[in-house]
């Protein structure tokens, strides 16, 4: 099968891809059409049926591995696929390991990592709290690495949520580095922790959406639940550390605006605020970037709100 990643603009697609999103719309001038969303391990493109009710266009809904023919074409600098031909596919006509987008890092080895920053940790009862996550809880061992960071915006992929925490994670080792001020203990412990919620928040793939716990209390809480009850199987935990450890967790988005429950107060919710945002940034704009050979400008983007531009590298 050619992947989404390979397309470009002018290409003619006649393959199955998993149907991630399906929603009819109309148009300005009152015509009914279709938004779809086609995925493959390499990612998801943006689809249209204009003409849903013609013949050719067959019942599918989201979730469904269809087959697809049509054309790709461009709109506002991204690829979409125009469709003309679309069919509801049965089992043994696809494989579904083909339609789950995966980190382009191998994730045993993104977990090793992960385990030497756990082992560098000097404070026993943060060090005890981390392996009662990452080494003894198999389960949560286990959502974590299959889990993805977001929905759409960054990491939206297999092994995207421990990405993303490794990078992050690596960030503020940097930090510390620079700025001795900096409780390291304290800011690797939280930047592990910062979006372990995650495994709750999201379904995993091929949903890879909102759960009802997740729309009603969110990561941030659910992550700091977490953390909470796992202090709670760690005797004379110090409370002073537990509520900074926390505190970092709540404020690690900013800013009320951005969901954060609470602004950063201590120099190691700033510094974890910071790396989060700059992970989630630049991978948002590599995700962006990747298979638009484009290096004009693309347009305006909301998540910069700016006009963002291509580079050549």
């Amino acid at each position: 099968m050619k992947y989404i990643k390979e397309y470009r603009e002018g290409d003619r697609v006649s393959d199955v891809y998993l149907c991630k999103h399906k929603q009819s719309a109309v148009t300005k001038n009152g015509k009914q059409y279709e938004n779809v969303i086609l995925q493959d391990k390499t990612g998801t493109i943006d689809a249209k049926i204009w003409d849903p009710n013609s013949a050719g266009i067959d019942e599918f809904d989201a979730l469904d591995y269809i087959g697809v023919y049509g054309d790709v074409t461009s709109f506002n600098g991204a690829l979409q696929v125009n469709i003309k031909r679309v069919r509801k596919c049965q089992e043994g006509e696809y494989n579904p390991a083909d339609y789950l987008p995966m980190s382009p890092y191998d994730i045993e080895e993104m977990y090793r990592e992960l385990l030497s920053y756990v082992d560098g940790i000097e404070n026993q009862y943060l060090k005890t709290l981390l392996e009662l996550f990452f080494v003894n809880d198999e389960a949560f061992v286990k959502a974590f690495k299959r889990s993805s960071a977001a929905k759409t915006v960054h990491h939206g992929f297999v092994g995207g949520l421990l990405q993303h925490t490794l990078s992050v994670a690596k960030l503020c080792a940097f930090y510390c580095e620079r700025y001795e001020r900096l409780n390291k203990d304290l800011l690797i412990a939280a930047a592990l922790c910062h979006d372990i919620g995650k495994i709750k928040e999201l379904s995993f793939f091929p949903e890879n959406d909102y759960t009802d716990e997740g729309q009603f209390l969110g990561h941030i809480v659910m992550g700091t639940e977490m953390v909470g009850e796992k202090i709670r199987q760690i005797p004379n935990f110090p409370s002073i550390i537990e509520s900074e450890l926390k505190h970092c967790i709540l404020a690690h988005h900013g800013e009320y605006e951005f969901g954060s429950p609470k602004k950063p107060a201590i120099m190691e919710a700033v510094a974890l605020n910071f790396a989060d945002n700059t992970d989630a940034k630049m991978q948002t704009f590599t995700e962006m970037l990747e298979g638009n050979t484009n290096t004009g400008w693309l347009g305006f983007n909301r998540l910069f709100d700016s006009n963002v531009k291509g580079t050549i590298l």
